[in-house]
């Protein structure tokens, strides 16, 4: 990234700074976390609709609308993850990064793949990576005591520590096959989407599936906005490929409830 760029972004950033880090973030307080956990339990999983009053969604929507520097992500050849800054992606040319996606697509075919952009939100803040982004302060309050205690109170694991998270944009062509987030030591207790999907129609895919043993459908979620879904892990899912013609990205905050230490 030139100077001139990271000037753009800076300024960016504080001309809406202030619809963002000037509120209060919190959540819906109309939800009932005793009502949500009995819906959790039939099936260990719930979609909870208006997740955040209406300001909050909507300053949270404009940020990743508009206003995120978004990475590039996908399985390599070897079925490693390979990310790219901004600036790097861009640096590849429109030639290899039609042979990343040919690659990425073939691969798909018979393992697991993925492809779609994201934010590492976590990472980004504990390192001090783009210091004026508005939405740190999303990150700090995913890990705060009130939303901790509210995921907690709905899913029924007391062991939940913090919230993982990155953000995510799946553009047409992007996807994310069959996997079962279990983790490398047994550390995620639920995973969580926030969604931030205004007008999104089924037809456009992006829909979060969820598999039984004969990777039949058992039920799933189409893309809305201001939701949180959370459902046990592991639990065999997908999230089918966003269709050429889908009218706006597939935007989401996604994360993991984990217990391993701080």
């Amino acid at each position: 990234m030139d100077g001139r760029q990271s000037l753009a972004r800076r300024r960016d950033f504080k001309e809406i700074g202030a619809n963002v880090t000037d509120f209060d973030l919190r959540i819906n307080p109309e939800l009932r976390p005793d009502e949500l956990a009995l819906a959790y339990q039939k099936n260990d999983m719930v979609r909870i609709d208006n997740i955040f009053p209406s300001d909050v969604a909507e300053a949270i929507y404009t940020v990743l609308a508009k206003h995120t520097p978004w990475h590039m992500v996908h399985a390599n050849a070897q079925g490693e993850h390979k990310y790219y800054r901004p600036e790097e992606w861009r640096a590849l040319g429109a030639e290899q990064q039609r042979a990343i996606h040919q690659q990425v697509q073939q691969q798909a075919r018979d393992g697991f793949s993925y492809l779609y952009y994201c934010y590492p939100m976590i990472d980004a803040l504990v390192d001090g990576l783009d210091p004026e982004w508005p939405l740190h302060a999303l990150t700090e309050y995913l890990n705060s005591d009130e939303m901790r205690d509210f995921v907690k109170a709905v899913t029924n694991e007391p062991s939940v520590l913090k919230l993982d998270a990155q953000a995510s944009l799946y553009a047409p062509g992007h996807f994310l096959n069959t996997h079962n987030d279990r983790g490398g030591h047994a550390e995620r207790r639920a995973a969580y989407v926030l969604s931030f999907c205004k007008d999104w129609r089924a037809d456009w895919g992006g829909e979060l599936l969820f598999l039984d043993d004969d990777d039949n459908v058992e039920t799933g979620f189409t893309p809305n906005f201001n939701s949180l879904t959370m459902f046990k892990v592991p639990r065999t899912h997908i999230v089918t490929q966003v269709a050429s013609f889908a009218g706006s990205p597939r935007l989401s905050v996604v994360g993991w409830l984990r217990d391993d230490p701080k």
